[in-house]
């Protein structure tokens, strides 16, 4: 299953396509050039149970590294995951 991901440098989202159909995403927002906002988390019934917001959480943070930005993340899932993997998802916290 292959994240992709979507970005027009004010708004994003990470997302997993099936058949042509959204089934996974997490979105986020710009604040400033170097900090995004995670806003929302979600993954279809198609897939709960796999892990998979997870997966996009750990996608976002290699793009975050990738760019040296960092996270606010607002999205109660994605803030739960963050807290959870604090030791290894801090050099991305805002």
């Amino acid at each position: 299953m292959k994240i992709k991901q979507e970005d027009n440098s004010k708004k994003g989202k990470f997302f997993i396509e099936i058949d042509g159909n959204q089934e996974a995403e997490m979105t986020y927002t710009y604040a400033g050039q170097d900090k995004i906002i995670i806003d929302h988390t979600e993954v279809s019934d198609r897939l709960k149970g796999q892990g998979i917001g997870y997966k996009l959480v750990e996608a976002a943070v290699e793009f975050m590294r990738g760019k040296e930005i960092k996270a606010i993340p607002l999205c109660p899932f994605a803030a739960a995951v963050f807290k959870k993997k604090h030791d290894a998802y801090k050099d991305v916290l805002a």
